[in-house]
């Protein structure tokens, strides 16, 4: 494994984080103790808390740290201006996480205190266990001592680096688009890196490429002027459960498992060839992608395994249906009204506005003279993608690589996070998703855990990414 970088020799760099590993988890566990649950009011002092934390941490490795008021919590930001210039122009880097994490409920199934950091040793290894140990302080602070280490050996950072972290990522995160809208000139870099992803199993080091964007709708459908007696009117009158229910099962074919609204695949391309064959290599199969959850057979398009369904393709979800009388015993109603809560997973090339107006189209287009809907959007944001060329990736590939002994891989989300776009839509910047989270890490669950070994090769891999963005030809200017 070569430990040199452009002449500088990164072995006593990795040496440093290895002899004070101890150190930096003791620094963690400091920071993992602070309840800084942000959706809980009674947790306001205790975000400020952690944000001052953080910002006096920074500020002692000699960034130019500062909290900043929002709306709702603060904001921690810091600088480094440290870098030797005298090699030309070097890229810029800003680093995003949050300091904020979700509440504990249910509190009776934690083993020990949530925010009482542990480490827990047995046959499946070493692991720290806390609220926020993975999502996401464990993952900041893989960063935040990859520059200690690199500023206690050079003295200097190999290139520029702005941080952000915000407070509210678990609540919402109303005020961050706003916040570096506002402050644009100051925040913007040469790409953004996002650390709230992880590894595939086995501790294959990997970067997340694609994100889904998503469009959520409420719907309502309304019939008869109030609920009715089924045996009296049954028949007669509409029930708008049913006329819901078939509303809904229409959206999709269930021959082939595709959305039918009209051009709502337009625009959307499988990746190329060899990228789903390196997806279906490293990938897990379907029955290891659906047996923990009691299944076994994709639902969605006929012809993508379910890794390819979560990764690269759109769908149609419904969320929930509600109407009619539900509580105990039996009642023959039929309802006045039904519900509906949806959701629709986009990927590249998909507009989330067409999509949302096709849906509305699609339900008006069925719905009976003498019946009414009612819609409620909630949210809308387009799919993220990282071009296989973009700044940064080969090279922060080959760096993962180096250090976890094995091909890092480029892998994609079935999820979203908004910041992506965010810094997208307020910066002009791409974003480079790189993380250490494992699947089993229960975040947002009770004994949320990190592994050690995510914490100590995370801060080594962050100091391997560094350097070898700083020499990134793509970067130059």
């Amino acid at each position: 494994m070569d430990e040199m970088t452009n002449g500088r020799d990164l072995a006593p760099v990795l040496d440093r984080v290895d002899r004070t590993l101890e150190a930096s988890l003791e620094r963690l566990f400091d920071f993992l103790r602070i309840p800084s649950i942000s959706a809980q009011p009674a947790h306001a002092g205790d975000c400020r808390r952690a944000a001052e934390w953080l910002r006096d941490e920074l500020a002692a490795i000699g960034l130019e740290a500062s909290v900043r008021e929002t709306a709702g919590h603060p904001m921690v930001v810091a600088h480094d201006r440290t870098a030797d210039k005298s090699a030309g122009r070097l890229p810029h880097v800003l680093f995003y996480g949050h300091y904020d994490v979700q509440p504990v409920d249910p509190l009776e199934l934690w083993e020990t205190s949530p925010f009482d950091p542990r480490v827990v040793r047995d046959e499946a290894g070493a692991r720290i266990v806390a609220r926020g140990a993975s999502d996401d302080k464990g993952q900041v602070m893989t960063f935040v001592e990859a520059l200690r280490a690199l500023k206690a050996e050079y003295g200097a950072l190999p290139l520029r680096v702005s941080l952000v972290i915000e407070g509210e990522e678990e609540s919402g995160g109303a005020n961050l688009l706003p916040f570096l809208k506002a402050n644009r000139d100051e925040l913007r870099a040469d790409v953004a890196l996002i650390c709230d992803t992880g590894m595939l199993d086995g501790g294959v080091p990997a970067i997340t490429t694609a994100l889904r964007g998503m469009v959520g709708e409420e719907i309502t459908i309304h019939c008869a002027n109030r609920d009715l007696h089924s045996g009296i009117y049954g028949n007669a009158a509409r029930n708008p459960l049913e006329l819901l229910s078939w509303i809904l099962a229409s959206v999709r074919d269930h021959d082939s498992g595709r959305v039918v609204l009209p051009g709502f695949y337009d625009g959307v391309q499988d990746p190329p060839a060899e990228v789903r064959d390196q997806w279906r290599a490293i990938a897990p199969s379907d029955a290891e992608f659906l047996g923990p959850v009691g299944l076994s057979v994709p639902a969605g398009e006929r012809g993508y395994t379910a890794v390819e369904q979560t990764w690269c393709r759109p769908t149609f979800e419904i969320n929930g249906i509600s109407g009619g009388y539900a509580g105990d015993g039996f009642k023959t109603v039929l309802p006045a009204q039904a519900s509906a809560k949806v959701s629709f997973r986009l990927v590249s090339g998909q507009d989330p506005v067409r999509i949302r107006e096709a849906f509305r189209a699609h339900v008006r287009a069925m719905l009976p003279a003498d019946c009414t809907v009612e819609f409620v959007g909630h949210g809308g944001s387009s799919a993220s993608v990282v071009p296989a060329d973009g700044p940064g990736l080969g090279a922060t590939l080959a760096a993962l690589g180096e250090e976890w002994g094995r091909p890092a891989v480029t892998i994609g989300s079935g999820g979203s996070i908004p910041v992506v776009s965010e810094v997208r839509q307020a910066l002009d910047m791409d974003s480079l998703l790189v993380g250490f989270a494992r699947d089993d890490d229960r975040i947002h669950s009770p004994n949320e855990k990190y592994d050690l070994v995510s914490f100590h090769k995370g801060i080594r891999s962050w100091v391997r990414v560094l350097e070898a963005l700083a020499r990134d030809r793509r970067f130059a200017g």
